[in-house]
């Protein structure tokens, strides 16, 4: 895809497309900010517009783009405290001003998208999912047992106004386009928003699994310790076999469940991402019982050569297939169970070549390429110029290449 030169008025003499990036909040590098990371690189002149930002906890490429906070960067212990003010967040994510920005992408799974823009600008937002904790998933945040009696009536006092905010931000006069990571969560937003979306699968870091596949006995968990991650299943489940269970990371069930942890359970806490890999290439297969948006976790450890046990709901049945893993039907120790014994006879069955080529297919070069011309749709639906677009793409993949990061071949243009 080339770009003509051309005389006076001509695209490449127009006036430089600006682009906002805009996040939730940026408290540490998970999967929804290597998203972001990856949109970045696109456009690396970019502004951030997030709620909170904490120093340190960005990755190079995201502390070199000019950044705007909210006031609740000046709150002391923000880092920890940020969710108390979620009844807050939808009026703060719409102070910012973003008037002079032309093209606005927003990444969210909360507020990020009902930030507003200017009535001739593109907005295109990638959602990982709709606010779980105001959907579909309410009880598993705020029912009994899972939070405390305030913060369950406050929580059910503002939940309508939350929905129906969500709802309202998520029209075509504030969104231009929808693309989701999944088509499971395709089909929430159509059910919860009434849009249609586009699916683009995110991605996982395949060079940082090329270890050898030397598989043991322990099974692995990886990931935060959220409600809907059903930890304690799966601890309940390698109790009951007294087969040993190694876990990855922490959150805010943590104290529940080592309570409920046997002797064949462990506990890791959080690793780097060299001492995870390794963990992937031993262990006899990944366990992954929670109904998830997608799921990275299978991606990584696919990429190591190992096999997965996951429900059968969710993100999970757009990456697994049957000789890359398990599937269990039902959520409960049970189908888990099964699984497991199941794994147990048939580990050897699962080649690790096959597993590494399923995870091939989702890398981020490929994201990247099809997130682009979703963009591009948009940007020409909207009645606007694709050259300009063009040239201002070009711009990014040209800082990348004098960073050797390489990059302008993925969308078809070239410098």
């Amino acid at each position: 895809m080339s770009l003509a030169s051309g005389p006076e008025g001509s695209p490449n003499e127009a006036k430089p497309i600006r682009i906002a990036l805009v996040h939730d909040w940026l408290t540490g590098m998970r999967g929804g900010e290597y998203v972001l990371e990856a949109i970045a690189e696109m456009f690396p002149r970019s502004d951030l517009f997030t709620l909170i930002a904490i120093p340190g906890k960005l990755s190079p490429i995201l502390t070199t783009l000019k950044r705007h906070t909210s006031w609740l960067q000046k709150i002391p212990g923000a880092e920890k405290r940020y969710r108390s003010f979620l009844p807050l967040m939808p009026r703060t994510i719409e102070s910012f001003d973003l008037s002079e920005f032309d093209l606005i992408i927003s990444t969210s799974h909360c507020v990020a998208k009902g930030v507003k823009k200017r009535p001739d600008a593109v907005h295109i937002t990638y959602i990982f999912a709709p606010m779980r904790y105001m959907w579909d998933r309410f009880d598993e945040y705020f029912g009994k047992g899972k939070a405390s009696l305030p913060v369950r009536l406050g929580a059910a006092a503002f939940r309508g106004g939350m929905q129906r905010w969500d709802r309202e931000v998520s029209q075509p006069d504030r969104i231009d386009a929808i693309v989701t990571l999944s088509h499971f969560i395709a089909e929430r937003i159509q059910q919860f928003y009434g849009r249609k979306s586009a699916v683009v699968y995110p991605f996982a870091d395949l060079s940082r699994f090329e270890l050898p596949r030397r598989a043991g006995r322990n099974y692995l968990m990886v990931g935060a310790f959220a409600p809907y991650k059903r930890v304690d299943l799966a601890i309940e489940v390698f109790n009951e076999l007294k087969l040993p269970l190694l876990i990855v990371g922490g959150g805010q069930d943590e104290a529940r469940l080592k309570k409920m942890a046997g002797p064949t359970v462990e506990f890791l806490g959080s690793l780097s991402n060299a001492a995870i890999a390794d963990l992937y290439s031993k262990c006899r297969a990944f366990v992954f019982p929670g109904v998830e948006d997608f799921g990275i976790t299978p991606l990584e450890a696919m990429a190591s050569g190992a096999p997965v046990i996951a429900l059968k709901q969710g993100g999970a049945v757009e990456t697994v297939t049957s000789k890359t893993g398990i599937f269990f039907e039902e959520q409960t120790v049970e189908g888990l169970r099964a699984a497991v014994l199941e794994m147990e006879r048939r580990h050897q069955d699962f080649d690790p070549l096959v597993c590494r080529e399923q995870a091939s297919h989702f890398t981020k070069e490929r994201f990247q390429h099809e997130f682009y011309a979703e963009i591009a749709r948009a940007w020409q639906a909207a009645g606007k110029s694709l050259p300009l677009l063009e040239i201002r793409i070009q711009s990014g993949w040209s800082v990348l290449a004098r960073n050797g990061s390489g990059g302008a071949t993925v969308l078809g243009v070239r410098n």
